[in-house]
């Protein structure tokens, strides 16, 4: 990790640089196979997925038979962990239902909104060396509450034509429709486009690598909503003398480890402090399993040390981070203060990893710097909204010559008359 120094201001946008990747010749790959899917459906899938995946299926659909297999193969402490996860997430999601309220704005003029689930949603679940089955309970669960009525998970399968047990147990909890073993940029297009196979859905959500991420803005770019433009994945630790150099390291290698071309940042108020973090950081890196991706996103990190606590707060909003730890004694203050951030994780005992697994709240979220502009997953990310209106007579009348005024204004008569012709009736 390169470390910055008091930087000046005017380099802050440099050095909380993304990486980058040739965007224009990854999406000329992607494009080329959605096209496929688009075309040919179920052939193209089953070619793409020897091709990526390595393995032919002649039916990617999960049968109920293997997801019974798959139950039976969970130990039941992990069973019962995935289920206090699930629990939690449920209640912290149950608390954003809406109720209906009717506004009268004037009398005879009533209004309301309500949520409704959408129809069809298609959630992505990264497999491989990382098989994600917590996103299936950050997806699942909100879709569930939110009355989604088919909810289709696509999964890369592994070379033996299986799907990781824990994933298969988690959809199955959450209550997922469908199941297929489909991987990668052909998941994204059999689920926008539709397939002999798989249905169409109406919007798309799941995190992915840089394909996955290419083809879901391809296909939003077509009309599909997706759940936001998320990429590699990201955290912001801010940490001073009270910190615990362990606790620190942890959180910065507990993103390194996702791949190497996620991005970890921390922000320290003094060199002691980044001293204790490097020590540990080199210490629990030997010892990580997927050290080899830890340390290739290390490379791609950074380390700025500020005593500031305004300029502190300034470079969290600028970075806008997925995840952002303020392991700092005033850390309930600096919270308040932060405008641009996925989800904040604050005091010494809040480690990134409970929001990514069982707090409650989701862990799909947004990554690039569109905290900016962009919030999480929620129980609304899954809802359409809908408003109603309702007129009596007497609420026309009060409202009627507002609206007359107006449509003539701009010019547009037929709106106009609409109120007019009925306003004339009264007078009968």
């Amino acid at each position: 990790m390169k470390i910055h120094n008091n930087p000046s201001r005017k380099d802050w946008p440099k050095i909380l640089a993304r990486p980058t990747f040739e965007g224009a010749a990854l999406e000329e790959k992607v494009v080329g196979i959605l096209k496929d899917i688009q075309t040919f459906g179920d052939v193209a899938v089953k070619r793409f997925t020897h091709q990526f995946d390595k393995v032919n299926l002649e039916h990617p659909k999960v049968e109920e038979a293997e997801i019974k297999e798959a139950i039976a193969k969970i130990p039941d402490e992990l069973k019962t962990a995935i289920q206090q996860a699930k629990k939690n997430i449920e209640t912290f999601h149950l608390a954003q239902k809406e109720t209906v309220q009717e506004i009268e704005t004037m009398p005879g003029v009533k209004c309301w909104r309500k949520s409704v689930g959408i129809d069809k949603v298609g959630l992505y679940i990264p497999g491989g060396t990382a098989p994600l089955f917590s996103t299936i309970l950050m997806l699942g669960v909100p879709a569930k509450i939110a009355g989604c009525k088919e909810i289709v998970l696509c999964t890369p399968p592994s070379q033996d034509g299986t799907v990781n047990p824990a994933i298969l147990f988690a959809a199955h909890l959450v209550g997922v429709t469908k199941i297929f073993k489909i991987g990668g940029v052909q998941a994204i297009g059999a689920m926008a486009y539709g397939t002999e196979t798989v249905p169409k859905v109406y919007k798309i959500f799941g995190p992915g690598n840089q394909y996955v991420t290419a083809a879901k803005q391809v296909v939003q770019r077509n009309g599909l909503a997706i759940d936001m433009p998320a990429g590699p994945s990201e955290v912001m630790v801010v940490a001073d003398g009270s910190a615990n150099p362990a606790f620190v390291a942890a959180d910065l290698l507990s993103q390194a480890e996702h791949g190497p071309d996620s991005q970890v940042v921390l922000v320290a108020t003094n060199e002691q402090v980044v001293a204790g973090v490097q020590a540990e950081l080199a210490k629990q890196l030997a010892a990580l399993p997927r050290r080899d991706f830890a340390s290739k996103a290390l490379e791609n990190s950074c380390t700025i040390i500020n005593d500031n606590v305004f300029d502190v707060v300034d470079i969290i909003n600028e970075y806008a981070p997925e995840h952002l730890i303020l392991s700092i004694e005033a850390a309930e203050g600096v919270a308040n203060d932060i405008t641009n951030a996925g989800s904040v994780f604050i005091g010494h005992y809040s480690p990134e990893s409970v929001g990514d697994y069982a707090s409650g709240t989701n862990h799909t979220l947004p990554t690039n710097g569109f905290a900016r502009a962009y919030s999480g997953v929620s129980l609304d990310s899954f809802c359409k909204k809908i408003t109603f209106q309702q007129l009596s007579k007497d609420g026309l009348k009060n409202i009627g010559k507002t609206v007359e005024l107006m449509a003539n204004a701009e010019k547009l008569v037929a709106h106009a008359r609409a109120v007019s012709i009925r306003l004339a009736t009264f007078e009968d």
